[in-house]
């Protein structure tokens, strides 16, 4: 499924900003319980897609990529109902609700956020990181 496009304003229940393991986790569960579910993302399945095999993920006997891994998720979380808008926010009014989000090119309100940005590798500067990168 791909990303909605960007429009100027959008009203969800629930926000997800983050489309990695743990905000594709939030909105799946979230979908489940039947909520309304927007997520925001801003780098497609997050770090976990430069990953070469993911050994340690439940349910998977065998290893698997990250970037397949990431992909099956996604999948799951559309199939029962989660939308997707590719964007970055800028800013957060979150001192009432509904919450307001300023993302690119547009606006998001909703009644609860869920935040999992996620984390960004800090490399060391070193000749063969780059050889080893996602290993």
């Amino acid at each position: 499924m791909e990303a909605e496009p960007q429009i100027e304003s959008r009203r969800v229940e629930i926000a997800v900003i983050g489309s990695g393991p743990a905000g594709l986790t939030a909105a799946i569960y979230a979908v489940r319980a039947g909520r309304d579910v927007l997520v925001i993302e801003g780098m497609p399945g997050g770090q976990l897609t430069t990953a070469a095999d993911v050994e340690n993920f439940p349910g998977f006997a065998e290893p698997v990529s990250g970037p397949e891994l990431m992909t099956r998720m996604r999948a799951q979380a559309a199939r029962l109902g989660a939308r997707f808008m590719s964007g970055l926010v800028e800013a957060a009014d979150l001192l009432r609700r509904p919450f307001r989000l300023r993302v690119t090119g547009g606006e998001v309100t909703c009644e609860a956020l869920i935040i999992a940005t996620g984390a960004t590798p800090r490399k060391l500067g070193l000749e063969a990181e780059e050889k080893f990168f996602g290993r």
